[in-house]
């Protein structure tokens, strides 16, 4: 029988709650958790029902950490250790704790605030919130930045090849990794360079998403960093979030992959560079303030974690 995955495959959607919780020191988070594992059941099961048309789901992740200190099953996902920081001689891919991640997404955006609502008065009483970002779907996918995002997700069969863990860890065969990240952008640096200049940035053409030619494309731009290639390849959901007034503008990147080593691979080009030094130049406008990294178990696992 092939296990019941979480909706690790979808689109982003119009709107998106991410939250990141991490386990008070007092408490016993143990019946918290066995709660919230079987309200993110519920409520999937209830967004079938109510909304079956706007692809409404909550995906629930679970840190290196907090498997352990909850005694949950060993031994764990062959790639799941705490995110250690990615330094190059200029960016740094910063770590952050965080013990559980919830994704909402939806077209309505009250689904995503009754689901974080629900979510959260279980949880308030054994860990904190650290992270609450509302995203939302900006123009044509577009980033804050204003280039199309995810281009390069795969599609079709190979979503789920590379999204989601298959037989080489068959005990978690339909889980998935997930690691997230909460970049600020510098708008008014970012706006000042010509429109030319940001292609060379992103690698791309800013009106129609066409990607420059490999002898036009500069190294260090963004496409060109990356990507890992055709055969390594994650399953990208970002989403932007901002408030104007306090210019706290920005991208929340979040990656499902079958290995986490992809998304690492990624990170050391972009962070370090290709060969060493020649970094991401969209991290000159763009800075991580967060760095997470999550097992998303399947349906039949978070029914035995809710008793």
């Amino acid at each position: 029988m092939n296990p019941r995955s979480q909706n690790v495959l979808d689109y982003p959607n119009e709107h998106t709650v991410f939250l990141v919780w991490k386990f008070k020191d007092g408490p016993d988070a143990s019946e918290a958790f066995r709660k919230v594992s079987a309200l993110v059941i519920n409520l999937n099961k209830s967004a079938d029902v109510r909304f079956p048309d706007v692809k409404a789901s909550v995906v629930m992740g679970i840190g290196h950490d907090a498997w352990l200190s909850l005694g949950l099953p060993q031994p764990l996902p062959k790639e799941l250790h705490p995110f250690t920081p990615i330094a190059g001689s200029k960016h740094t891919a910063v770590a952050t704790e965080g013990d559980l991640h919830f994704h909402i997404r939806s077209a309505k955006q009250s689904f995503c605030i009754d689901a974080a609502y629900n979510i959260s008065a279980i949880l308030e009483c054994a860990a904190d919130c650290t992270v609450e970002i509302h995203g939302f779907r900006y123009w044509d996918s577009r980033s804050i930045l204003g280039f199309v995002d995810g281009t390069e997700n795969p599609t079709g069969e190979s979503r789920a090849y590379f999204g989601m863990v298959g037989d080489e860890d068959p005990v978690y065969k339909g889980g998935s990794y997930l690691f997230v990240q909460k970049y600020l952008h510098d708008l008014k640096a970012w706006r000042a360079l010509p429109e030319s200049e940001q292609e060379r940035v992103i690698g791309r053409s800013k009106g129609y998403d066409i990607e420059m030619p490999d002898d036009v494309k500069p190294s260090n731009s963004h496409s060109a960093l990356a990507n890992a290639g055709d055969d390594r390849k994650i399953v990208r959901d970002n989403m932007p979030f901002g408030n104007v007034t306090s210019n706290e503008m920005g991208t929340y990147f979040i990656a499902y992959a079958s290995t986490f080593s992809t998304v690492e691979l990624m990170l050391t080009r972009m962070f370090v560079g290709e060969p060493e030094g020649n970094y991401d130049r969209i991290l000159d406008f763009s800075t991580p303030h967060t760095g997470t990294l999550f097992f998303v178990p399947t349906f039949d696992m978070l029914s035995d974690f809710g008793g």
